[in-house]
Formats: C-alpha cells, structure tokens, sequence
C-alpha cells in the first residue's frame, strides 16, 4: 500500500452521534463547511436514525447500521446532486440524528379547571394531572413539522405543544365518560386509554407517538373538597348526639388540666363558673329527648313548672273500695249521700284510711251539704 493510500485511510471521515444528553431528541452533525468525503462510515446507534438533508431538502434515512456512504446507499442524494457515475469529491449535506427512544415521566395537566357537567354535582370544575412517555415514530415527518433548522431540539422543546393537545382533548374525553367525578379515582386508565386515542391523529401529524399515558389525579375547587370532606365527618361520625356528649366531656376534662396549676382566684372562678355551665350542657344532653321517653321536657330558662295535678281519692262505700274520684266526682258522691263525713277515704301520699271529716281536701266539701235527717 503505498504512502498515499496510507494517509488518505488514516483520514476517512466517520459520522457518528454519542447522546449522552437525557433529554436531546434532534442533533446535527457538527461538519466544517458540512463536506463528507466520498466513503465516509457513517455509524447510526440503537435508539437512532441518521437523516441525510440536501439543501433543505429530505434526502436519505438510515437506521441503526454502519455504512460507507457510497452512491450506491444514498440514492435520493445521488439524483438530487446528478451523480451519474458516483462521485469523488467531498459533498455537502446536513446530517440529523434524530433519537427514536422512548422518553418517560413526561409531565402534562390543565393550567386552568375544565369546566364539565357532572350526574350528581351538575356543572363543576377540574383539575387533572398525569405523566405520558413519547417517542419519534416518524423522523422525517418530525424534522419537517417541528424540528425545521433548529440543531440542538429537546424534550423541552416539544412538552408544551404536546400537553397543549393533551388538555384541550381532555374535556372532551371526560364529557364523553360519563364518569361521575367520584367515581373518576376509579377509572383513571380508562380515562387514559380513550384521551390516548383521541390525540392518536394529533400527534402523527407531528411524527410522534405516545407509549403511555396516565391520568394521575383529578381534582376538583377547594371549596367543593371542603363541602365533601365535611359530608364525610358527618358519616363518620354517625350518632351525632353522642358525638356531643364525647365533645363535652373532652372539653371539660381539658379546662380541669389547664386550670389546675394557675394560681389567679378570678382565673379559677371563670373556669369553674365555665365547668358548672359545661356540666350544665352534659346533663342537658344526656336527657331524654321530648318524644324518646313519654316524659315532659325540663323546662327551659327562666319558664315555670308545670301545674301541680288535683288529688284523687278511694272511698270505702257499702264496704267495698270504690274509686278513684277526682274533685268533682267526689262532690257528686257525696250529694248523693253515698259518702258521707264519716266515710272513710285514701289518697296517694296518706299512710291510712282516715275519715272523710278529717282529710282537709275533703271535708271543705262538706260545707254546704245539709247534715242528715234526724231519725223520726
């Protein structure tokens, strides 16, 4: 081999691209004057595609291989530079690695609530988060739809476009659910799965497709959590009357630990001024209620007693118990003669039978009853 050949084989031009960049989906070769020599190697790695641009325009794609770039593997660049016969010169062509990996953990989610009508709620509005993982599935498309001249493209560079197509398809998969919002945490991958066909033609326009997509959370106003969240105490809690009386109790045990160790008269009067009128709350609430028991209700502030009942009496008539009577049945019985002053009667209260003469209550109706006839 002679000197020549030596020095141009030490020389060959080779065309290759190591990313060690996490994010990088596009990156141009980097050429002096973009001249490749004739039989160039060029090297495409797994997760990679090499494409070749003539002038700005699309010439020749090549997978994951290695190549000698010869006129042979480069057709469309052979007639856009009218090779006939091969070449031998150095060309001038752009070179684009484009990364066909999947990129993962990219995040997507509403900057504004979507407003929705929902079943139980009616009309609300929501929030909603997720992650997606995407890929170049069409390096020519991608190249010409986004990428144009730009020679260092990223993930950044495309997220927002994609999440921007992401959110204004969402309302439309939520609507089309008829999913209740409380239902939603069940039903996040079908959520996913139809949000993922319907942004299917979107993204094939750009040359992209997305793997994965996950609805993570969906969320709705503060103010409605806070109404749910106080619907759900109230389950919780079930009986809510002895949920007061624990509240009670807990809170004068509380007052009895912050009390004990002040040494103020006036702090101390307050407290047990406050104990007394919590006490007063816990026998309040631990009696019956009107209805529960058949009881009258204690009376409440400053409303009197109720009237006290007239007392009913028994009277012994003709030797046998009879009764009770009330006030005015008794008057009757003793205009009728069947009992008279000597009669003897019982109330509730009294230890013995006693003689209608000396019971209080009944004697006073004697008054005007006429004594009886004197024997002829």
């Amino acid at each position: 081999m002679g000197l020549f050949d030596k020095i141009k084989g030490e020389f060959i031009d080779v065309i290759e691209w190591t990313d060690s960049s996490p994010n990088t989906l596009v990156y141009r070769f980097q050429r002096h004057g973009n001249e490749i020599k004739n039989g160039a190697q060029l090297t495409v790695r797994e997760g990679q595609t090499a494409v070749f641009i003539d002038e700005g325009q699309l010439a020749d794609v090549f997978p994951p291989g290695m190549y000698t770039l010869e006129t042979e593997n480069l057709p469309i660049l052979s007639t856009l530079k009218g090779w006939k016969h091969g070449f031998e010169s150095p060309f001038k062509a752009e070179v684009y690695f484009v990364s066909t990996r999947q990129f993962t953990d990219q995040k997507w989610g509403t900057k504004n609530p979507v407003t929705m009508r929902d079943p139980e709620f009616g009309p609300v509005r929501v929030r909603a988060f997720g992650t997606y993982a995407m890929r170049v599935d069409d390096p020519g498309t991608f190249l010409r739809e986004i990428v144009g001249t730009d020679g260092h493209f990223t993930t950044e560079d495309v997220t927002d476009q994609v999440r921007n197509i992401l959110v204004a398809r969402f309302s439309d998969a939520m609507a089309s659910s008829g999913i209740a919002v409380l239902d939603m945490a069940a039903n996040y991958d079908e959520l996913g799965e139809k949000l993922l066909g319907r942004v299917h033609d979107d993204m094939e326009g750009y040359g992209i497709e997305l793997r994965t997509l996950l609805v993570e959370n969906i969320s709705l106003p503060p103010a409605v959590e806070e109404a749910l969240d106080k619907r759900t105490s109230m389950g919780v809690i079930g009986d809510l009357d002895r949920y007061t009386k624990f509240q009670t109790a807990e809170a004068i045990g509380d007052m009895a630990e912050q009390g004990g160790g002040g040494g103020d008269m006036m702090a101390g009067g307050m407290g047990a001024g406050m104990g007394f009128a919590m006490a007063n709350q816990i026998g309040q609430a631990m009696s019956p209620q009107q209805g529960s028991s058949g009881g009258a209700p204690a009376p409440s502030g400053g409303a009197p007693p109720p009237l006290p009942s007239a007392p009913k009496f028994f009277a012994a008539i003709d030797g046998k118990q009879s009764g009770p009577f009330d006030a005015t049945a008794l008057r009757q019985q003793i205009d009728a003669g069947a009992v008279t002053r000597e009669t003897l009667v019982w109330t509730e209260g009294m230890a013995n039978w006693t003689a209608a003469k000396d019971v209080d209550a009944v004697a006073a109706m004697f008054g005007s009853a006429p004594p009886p006839l004197p024997p002829s």
